[in-house]
Parts: C-alpha cells; sequence; structure tokens
C-alpha cells in the first residue's frame, strides 16, 4: 500500500482556500508503490486503453462561463490581480505527467516540484507565477485515490498558489471491476472540480483545499491571458474530445442532437459513450473571443498532444505516443468557423519536451502557431524514438521540417517544424503574458550533472507569428 499520512484532519469546509502548509516543510524521506501495480499492465488492459474512453459530467454553468483566477485565490484574489496589472505582466507555470510510480522516478517527481516551488519563493513580486496549469496524468497508474497524497498533495505541500489542472488518461481509465464512486475522474474531480473548499480525504493530514474548477473541462480567466483547457480522454492513444459524429458544433446546437447526460446511439458516432460538450464550449468560448475583440493570449490547453515526433509519414518508429490527427482536425474546424485561432497550443502526455511550428494561412494571414509538449515533470522521461523490429530509427533534429505530420484537410499547405526537443531531462514551462507578447520557456531539471538549456520560444499576439 502507499504510505499513510501519519495523521488525517476532519473534513473541514473552508472560508477560504488554502494553498500550502505555510512553514517550508523537508522533501519526503519515503515512497511506497504497491508492486503489484504492474501486475494491471495485462494484455486485456493493453487492449482496452485503445478502446475504452469514459463518459464525464457537463460543466456547471454555462458554456461561454469563465473560472475567475481571482476567484480561485479568493479573498486574496484582488491583491494579485491588482500586482499583475502593475506588472502590466502575467506568470505562471506549466507541467504535466507529473506522477511517479517507482522509487527509480520519485526523485524527478520531486525535483520538478521542488523547482516550481522556488521559482515562486524566489521570484520578484512582478515576475511572481500567479498560478500552476497541469497538464493532466497527475496520479499513476490509474488514478488511484490511495496515490494522490503520495504522488501530489505532499510533493507540493509547499506550492502556495492555485494548481490548476486537466485530467490525463491515467487521471480517467476506469480498471475492470473498480466499484462505483471510486472511479478516477470521480476522484480527480473531488480534489479539482469541487463545488465546495474542503480539505478532501486524499490530502491527509496536509491542508490545501480543493480547487473548485466547473468541470474537467473550463478556462481559466486571468489579465493578459485565457487558458481553454480541454479533456481528451482515456485512451492511451488518441486525444479524444468528443464522440467523433463528424457533425460541426453549430449543427449540434442548432439541431440539439446531443442532450444533457445523453451520448450518441450506437453505430451513429466512433465514441458513443463520450458525450459532445467540449465542441459547443469551445465554439462558445471562441465566439466569446471573437465578439468582445478580446487582445490578450489565447492558449488552448489539452492532455493529448496534436503532433508527436516520427521520422516517417506514420508514428512506426517513433516515441511510445502518436498524435491524434481526428482531435486537431475538430478543433481546426471550429477555429476556422468562428475565426479566432489560439496563440498557441500545449499537451502533455508524450514523456519528453517537443516544440513545433506550425504555419497556416487563416482568415487571409498567415499564422506562426507553437505547438508544445511538456510531459516529462516527474514520471518519466523517454526518447522521441524507439528500436523497432531490431532497427533503431534516425535520432531527431531539431530544425527539422515535419510537415507530413500534419494531414490537415481543414488547412491544406500547413507546414510544421520541429524546433526543438528534450529527451534527456525532466522540466517544466515558465510562460508570461504582457499586452504584445506571449513567451514560454521550458527549463529543463537534470537528475543528475548539468541540465539541458532552457528553450523560449516568443509569440506576437498582434501579428499572431513566433520566433
Amino acid at each position: 500500500m502507499p504510505r499513510k499520512p501519519k495523521a488525517t484532519l476532519p473534513r473541514p469546509l473552508f472560508s477560504e482556500p488554502v494553498f500550502s502548509e505555510g512553514v517550508p516543510t523537508p522533501d519526503p524521506s519515503q515512497f511506497v508503490v504497491t508492486p503489484s501495480d504492474e501486475q494491471f499492465y495485462t494484455k486485456q488492459v493493453e487492449q482496452l486503453l485503445t478502446t475504452e474512453v469514459v463518459s464525464f459530467p457537463q460543466a456547471r454553468g454555462n458554456p461561454g462561463d469563465l473560472f475567475n483566477l481571482a476567484s480561485a485565490w479568493g479573498p486574496h484574489g484582488q491583491d494579485v490581480i491588482s500586482s499583475i496589472n502593475a506588472a502590466q505582466c502575467i506568470s505562471f507555470q506549466v507541467i504535466g505527467d507529473s506522477g511517479a510510480t517507482a522509487t527509480k522516478t520519485f526523485g524527478a517527481m520531486i525535483k520538478v516540484a521542488d523547482a516550481v516551488t522556488n521559482d515562486f519563493h524566489t521570484s520578484s513580486a512582478a515576475n511572481r507565477p500567479a498560478f500552476l496549469y497541469h497538464l493532466g496524468d497527475i496520479v499513476y497508474n490509474f488514478g488511484e485515490a490511495s496515490y494522490y497524497y503520495d504522488q501530489f498533495y505532499e510533493p507540493y505541500r509547499n506550492f502556495p498558489a492555485p494548481i490548476f489542472a486537466i485530467p490525463g488518461n491515467h487521471d480517467s481509465f476506469i480498471l475492470p471491476n473498480t466499484p462505483s464512486g471510486q472511479e478516477p475522474l470521480t476522484t480527480f474531480m473531488r480534489q479539482f472540480c469541487n463545488p465546495q473548499l474542503a480539505v478532501t480525504p486524499e490530502a491527509g493530514s496536509l491542508h490545501r483545499t480543493s480547487m473548485m474548477q466547473p468541470g474537467v473541462y473550463f478556462t481559466v480567466d486571468a489579465p493578459y491571458v485565457r487558458i481553454i483547457g480541454l479533456f481528451s480522454n482515456a485512451l492511451e492513444d488518441p486525444g479524444v474530445i468528443s464522440s467523433e459524429s463528424g457533425t460541426p458544433a453549430s449543427a449540434k446546437r442548432s439541431k440539439g442532437a446531443t442532450k444533457p447526460g445523453k451520448s450518441k446511439p450506437a453505430g451513429s458516432a466512433r465514441w458513443p459513450a463520450v458525450p459532445d460538450y467540449q465542441l459547443e464550449f469551445l465554439t462558445t468560448q471562441l465566439e466569446n473571443i471573437k465578439s468582445a475583440n478580446y487582445n490578450g493570449a489565447v492558449i488552448l490547453a489539452m492532455h493529448h498532444p496534436p503532433f508527436t515526433y516520427s521520422p516517417g509519414t506514420s508514428n512506426a518508429g517513433g516515441g511510445t505516443h502518436g498524435g491524434s490527427p481526428n482531435m486537431l482536425a475538430e478543433i481546426d474546424a471550429i477555429c476556422q468557423q468562428v475565426g479566432v485561432y489560439p496563440h498557441a497550443i500545449i499537451s502533455g502526455h508524450a514523456h519528453n519536451y517537443q516544440r513545433f511550428t506550425r504555419t497556416l494561412n487563416f482568415t487571409g494571414k498567415n499564422y506562426s502557431v507553437p505547438f508544445i509538449i511538456c510531459g516529462d515533470s516527474g514520471h518519466n522521461v523517454s526518447a522521441l524514438v524507439s528500436s523497432n523490429f531490431g532497427k533503431t530509427p534516425p535520432q531527431p533534429a531539431d530544425n527539422t521540417n515535419v510537415s507530413y505530420l500534419d494531414s490537415s484537410s481543414v488547412f491544406p499547405g500547413t507546414t510544421l517544424t520541429l524546433n526543438k526537443h528534450d529527451q534527456k531531462n525532466s522540466g517544466y514551462l515558465r510562460v508570461s503574458v504582457t499586452s504584445k507578447q506571449l513567451t514560454m520557456t521550458f527549463n529543463p531539471i537534470s537528475q543528475a550533472g548539468a541540465p539541458g538549456k532552457p528553450d523560449t520560444v516568443i509569440v506576437n499576439l498582434i501579428n499572431h507569428t513566433s520566433a
């Protein structure tokens, strides 16, 4: 069994959010993982990981609602917003795939958690991160409630700011014979989508209160930036954000084809168990951005990446995870329909760092959009390519044209470049946004020896180009 905390607090409701223990405490010195976890990776479960999606509840409120950063901070929210406005810049951090399942990866998990925490405490007031955003796979292997203490609450016990999160496939896949009420997504929502402030049982003796996100998909609204987070479901690959019925989001809404809480009839969609809530949500969020002439940065986040590197026209010989072209096609179609495209798209899932630039013609203008994978924040670091049938494909090279990975039918003629990758170090993203530009830097964290060099991309918010 995982190590249990020495004491368990009563489950009080709080009048304001609590983010840390107040007084810094030392890193944990032990970490126990149930050895039998590996037994679940049978051929049966491996097959289910490619076929079993999960349903999820509709987010509270309306599709156009925003989750305001000030409300996440509670009574101190207006002070935080005032500081951001005074600095004329907001900063925050992004991690993905952070949970450790074995002693050999425990150190990497703690190093990343310590790095983002130290970054917060040592930054000047004008440059201090306002929050941490998690791209999913918080708890391995299958989102068990008993692992949240070791893999989330204790590593981030000293991080004194909100932690937003979208679930990954390991936070949502349901093992056979899981008791009702113990599904991983139910546990995730208790920590991050709780309708009230409370210390959950998973926090043990620690004091961090639950987040009150409206659902597993939601938009963070903060000065200078909006982050639209999507839940890309429970498959190992690919990412899924809808039933994939092929009907445009606007048609769904006008015809009322999918009622809340109902999935599509079997045979009419590829993934009938998946509700189409997120198509309307994304459409409405982008429509509101357009109608309000919103001039801040727009970032789209999901766990599964639209692209991952592979040395050929397929993912054979690539890493352990592939891209999600159908998911990207749905996103592209909505963006084209509304006339708004994100300034950047970020994801995790692949256990390394990859930065692509996608160049496309959008509404008659040439856009260059960063697609960033940050899936190496503690769980593991994997190579971008792997041996296949005894043959090792060539290693990836930076600044390489990989347009063969982009099969877009919505934006034909796009070009895709692998700008930078890191397959040796764990790390996290440091993001800052002003009224004119979005800056994203990957900060590598080495287990031993000197880490790699940070990688930075800057996006011009006005002309939608990056460099």
